[in-house]
């Protein structure tokens, strides 16, 4: 078998090397190749061309990348003509993977579309061109499955993949004394997002909310959860949280799950760290800021109340959000000090990050994706 996959950013690329190594378990002779980052390759993978510098968000903010963008969607289809996949894989990043999704379908690949394009929260109209291209939709949260298959969409629900990926490699107490945390210290985990693009605009605000808290919470220290290959000089703004708390602040590089496991609460970007936090059940203060251009563009296409993944989820408000200028650091610091002194509501969050944590799935996502994907590489397309 032969199957071409794409993924543009590193939580699709984390997605993708478990399905790789699903793939690979399941027939080991698939040949895997495409466009990916380190998680692919290190499973086996081949890439055709690698992910990095093609995570952007916002609309005005892909300009810059638009020539890399256009480049690697070329040589995607090229490669696809000159080896001709059984199969093609399309994961998360729908800006780019539906024009790739519609060359090969051109092409009589095909197409899976695995963690489908958010159509439920904004830009339905997305719909009409998956119905013209995807042979099957592979879905990681059970209330997509009607609206995938309304559309006339042959769909599966497999469950989300973070079920089985979102592990600490050590216990929270291992994690604080191997990086110097007190054990006792309330600890706040920082995430400000794995684009250069909303780090800038991101991470100046949660040092300053960061520090706001340090003075209502004298005890607390920091944990940075960095994602790979972020620019050293994105995280300048942190320079100022160390002096301000007169105690370093703990930079952790891709050990996203260790941190948030030992922290107490985190201050995260919207987007799939929302979904890790509520699987170790850390309360969250989520936010996101745009471009104010791309935010006017953009708001009229946005069909829910909620922006951060947790509470769309859950269907409900059950953790605190703040996007544009609703993103201040006295607001963000504000609910972050009510879940570090209170221990009530701090528990009844966890008990709703729990019932999130339910409705993702059991284990297995990834093997049952894979399952899909050699079916329909094998011209076997069930209903």
């Amino acid at each position: 078998m032969k199957v071409m996959l794409s993924c543009g950013e590193p939580s699709g690329d984390l997605y993708a090397g478990a399905l790789v190594t699903q793939l690979r378990l399941l027939d080991p002779g698939t040949e895997v190749f495409g466009l990916g980052g380190e998680c692919v390759a290190a499973a086996g993978g081949r890439l055709v061309a690698d992910h990095r510098g093609l995570a952007v968000t916002g609309l005005t903010e892909v300009l810059p990348a638009l020539p890399r963008l256009w480049a690697t969607y070329r040589g995607l289809v090229r490669a696809a003509r000159e080896e001709r996949p059984d199969v093609f894989v399309a994961i998360d990043y729908s800006g780019f993977n539906l024009r790739v999704c519609r060359a090969m379908a051109r092409l009589g690949i095909p197409v899976i579309y695995y963690i489908s394009p958010q159509v439920w929260a904004w830009r339905r109209g997305r719909l009409r061109a998956m119905e013209r291209c995807v042979t099957r939709a592979l879905v990681i949260f059970p209330f997509e499955v009607r609206l995938y298959r309304d559309h006339g969409i042959p769909v599966t629900f497999v469950g989300h993949p973070l079920v089985d990926l979102a592990r600490p490699s050590v216990s929270p107490g291992q994690f604080r004394a191997e990086h110097g945390l007190e054990a006792r210290s309330p600890t706040v985990a920082i995430l400000p997002g794995s684009r250069s693009n909303e780090v800038r605009l991101i991470l100046p605000d949660l040092v300053r909310a960061a520090e706001q808290i340090a003075r209502s919470v004298p005890a607390v220290q920091f944990v940075v959860a960095r994602a790979p290959d972020l620019a050293d000089h994105l995280l300048e703004p942190l320079r100022g949280l160390g002096a301000a708390t007169s105690r370093p602040v703990c930079i952790v590089k891709e050990r996203t799950n260790d941190v948030l496991a030992a922290a107490d609460v985190a201050l995260t970007a919207s987007g799939t760290a929302t979904l890790q936090a509520a699987i170790h059940e850390t309360p969250m203060v989520v936010v996101y800021r745009l471009s104010p251009v791309t935010y006017l563009l953009g708001r009229r296409f946005v069909q829910v109340d909620a922006f951060g993944m947790v509470n769309l989820v859950a269907e409900r408000m059950i953790v605190p959000e703040f996007l544009q200028e609703a993103f201040t650091p006295e607001a963000v610091a504000g609910e972050a000090v009510r879940f570090l002194t209170d221990d009530a509501r701090a528990e009844a969050t966890r008990a709703d990050l729990r019932e999130v944590r339910e409705r993702l799935g059991g284990s297995g996502a990834s093997r049952r994706a894979a399952e899909q994907v050699l079916a329909v590489a094998a011209g076997d397309l069930p209903n």
